[in-house]
């Protein structure tokens, strides 16, 4: 078969049929009479073999070292061809990421594309201080799923500080990807996404923080608790007071207790629950502490008969510090 009759019906163009000659990839078994190149079956399928190989994404030369090279094995190639086209894959990602960004941001002018992409650039550094920057002088239209991308990966705490600052003044905070950093695997994740969510005051916040109440990971459920302490949620009461007993932010979390006892049943529920955990025992003195100083500012009868029972406590240190608070409480 002469090379016209191959290119119609390969598909490979006479051009390309000449340069795997030329590379020695396929050579044409036979000439005709008049020196025209032909080809046998074995050349057409050796062609078939080559056009399958590069869609592989191999490259000429690995193509004619598979077929030639009896000692080839095709798992190590593989191996680097599926490594090769995963990064491909994801810088291709990372790249349609960028533009959907950028798109998001309805730029006016290339200016503006310019600022974005130093935005996304800074806020991909391997510097701490240059995305500290990025953050605290992000502009007020910059991409939001930006900054929840990077204040749910970040783990230096300034820098996570003024993501969560950022996203605050960003509207709605990306509350709606926020919700789905709470459902992420890892649990460092779903505890930067409660602390995103803690700085957006609204309703809707509000309501996320309370699911993450139930989350398996104690660090998310203490995070959730105190910054739903002062927005006057009565279901972070049992993890707060779990909080003090154990002594987890004990501090951070009686304060939080006190402003929820604001409320009197509130107060009183509360109150109930710090003197359910009260036992005796040396072992347990310093939670008795712990809980005397939560009780100081709980109002009402039950925390002040709780307090002046542990003014005569068989532990020194948490008897003093109960009469210490039982004296605050009578001014």
């Amino acid at each position: 078969m002469l090379i016209g009759d191959v290119a119609r019906r390969s598909g490979v163009s006479a051009r390309m049929l000449r340069h795997y000659e030329s590379l020695g990839l396929v050579r044409p078994t036979g000439r005709t009479v008049g020196g025209y190149r032909e080809y046998s079956d074995d050349d057409i399928r050796r062609i078939f073999h080559i056009e399958s190989l590069r869609t592989l994404g191999l490259s000429l030369r690995e193509v004619g070292r598979a077929l030639d090279d009896p000692g080839f094995t095709p798992s190590d190639l593989v191996t680097d061809l599926i490594r090769q086209t995963t990064d491909r894959i994801a810088a291709e990602t990372d790249l349609l990421t960028r533009l959907r960004r950028i798109d998001a941001a309805e730029p006016a002018a290339w200016d503006d594309v310019l600022q974005i992409v130093a935005l996304l650039q800074a806020l991909g550094s391997d510097s701490a201080g240059r995305r500290q920057r990025a953050a605290l002088t992000s502009a007020p239209d910059a991409p939001t799923d930006a900054l929840v991308e990077a204040a749910l990966s970040e783990s230096d705490p300034n820098v996570a500080g003024a993501l969560r600052w950022a996203l605050a003044q960003s509207g709605d905070g990306g509350l709606t990807l926020l919700a789905e950093g709470l459902t992420a695997p890892d649990p460092a994740v779903r505890d930067r996404a409660v602390q995103s969510i803690a700085e957006i005051p609204d309703a809707a916040a509000t309501t996320l923080l309370r699911s993450a109440l139930t989350d398996p990971d104690v660090t998310v459920r203490r995070h959730a608790a105190l910054a739903l302490g002062p927005r006057g949620a009565a279901d972070a009461v049992p993890t707060l007071i779990d909080m003090v007993v154990d002594g987890a932010n004990d501090v951070d979390a009686a304060d939080a207790l006190t402003t929820l006892a604001a409320d009197p049943d509130l107060g009183e529920r509360i109150a109930t629950g710090l003197t359910a955990r009260i036992t005796p025992g040396a072992d347990a003195a310093p939670v008795r502490r712990r809980l005397a100083q939560a009780l100081a500012d709980i109002p009402g009868p039950t925390a002040s008969a709780a307090l002046t029972d542990l003014a005569g406590d068989e532990d020194r240190g948490v008897a003093v510090t109960a009469a210490y608070v039982l004296q605050l409480r009578s001014r």
